[in-house]
């Protein structure tokens, strides 16, 4: 009896190192990764709440790929140059960018053919030295008038109004994709709360197709890996006495006929990974964790449920 007592011991011990390079510390819905998509704000951070006052950490796993679209909104990186960008802007006639001196100078020109095709002469006709030389006196004051304006409104045009040179050319600021702000109700919340659990005993009882009810099948596929990859070790994740305690909304905003809403959610749980013979690999089924995600939900307008889009870590 002794002897089989030693084997059973031997035999937990070797799967949990053979369960070593698992991370089973975080093997709870998502594995303690930032996987799925946000749409067009997959990769732009999400903004801070009163309970993610750090930045989100970015998506290590993502359906969405990574280009420079929503170019200027807050990021976890400078985006790629767009297209063109640095490329000498577009410069439009003298006309165009001056009309008030290309009038005036039109203008001063004009007299002084309208004088000429009057039979005055040029400026009224110069029919001495001393008409000669205040035509003379004329030209130079009016021509050093122009140039000191002239070079007054280019120097306004190359810099901003705090005198830093401006960035010419630079692609417009504005929302990914087109995206605009919407406002949730206190039904949506409720669903957030209710995914949030219904989501987790999914997970614990090994259910895909209740999984594949509650999330796109994006996460889908990333649950069912992650409980292949499980089963292949011989080990199951559990997690119960899911308590929600605090959520947070950082955004809401709608694309197409899409609506995505990206909560922050602190809750807690016991987390316990076990062997195929019920031995605690890894966490405990007494003392609870605590945790604090960004969930992203996604609905169709009109029609459908929300379903969990994407899960990111804070801080």
């Amino acid at each position: 009896m002794r002897k089989f007592r030693l084997s059973s011991t031997a035999l937990a011990l070797l799967c949990a190192i053979s369960l070593g390079t698992l991370g089973t510390a975080d093997a709870r819905p998502g594995g303690g990764s930032s996987i799925g998509s946000r749409g067009s704000h997959t990769w732009s951070a999400p903004p801070r709440t009163s309970i993610t006052p750090g930045w989100a950490r970015p998506m290590d796993q993502s359906a969405t790929p990574r280009t420079p679209s929503g170019y200027g909104s807050p990021g976890y990186a400078s985006p790629s140059p767009m297209p063109g960008y640095g490329a000498p802007a577009y410069r439009p006639s003298y006309p165009v960018r001056h009309p008030f001196l290309s009038g005036f100078a039109g203008g001063f020109l004009g007299a002084g053919l309208f004088g000429l095709l009057s039979g005055h002469g040029f400026m009224g006709g110069m029919t001495g030295g001393t008409s000669f030389f205040g035509f003379l006196l004329q030209v130079l004051i009016i021509g050093g008038l122009i140039a000191f304006v002239l070079r007054m409104f280019g120097n306004r045009g190359q810099r901003s109004p705090m005198g830093m040179p401006s960035s010419t050319g630079a692609p417009p600021v504005g929302n990914a994709g087109g995206s605009a702000p919407v406002t949730l109700t206190n039904d949506d919340y409720m669903s957030f709360q209710r995914l949030l659990l219904d989501i987790q005993a999914a997970w614990s009882a090994q259910n895909m197709r209740a999984l594949a009810s509650m999330a796109t099948p994006e996460m889908t596929g990333y649950f069912n890996a992650q409980l292949s990859d499980l089963a292949s070790r011989g080990a199951r994740n559990i997690v119960s006495n899911v308590q929600f305690q605090r959520g947070d909304l950082s955004e809401a905003w709608r694309e197409g006929n899409l609506t995505y809403a990206t909560v922050a959610m602190r809750y807690s749980m016991t987390d316990v990974t076990t062997d195929s013979m019920g031995n605690v690999i890894d966490g405990s089924s007494t003392e609870p964790v605590t945790v604090t995600e960004l969930w992203t939900f996604v609905r169709a307008d009109g029609r459908g449920n929300w379903i969990l889009s994407a899960i990111q870590q804070a801080g």
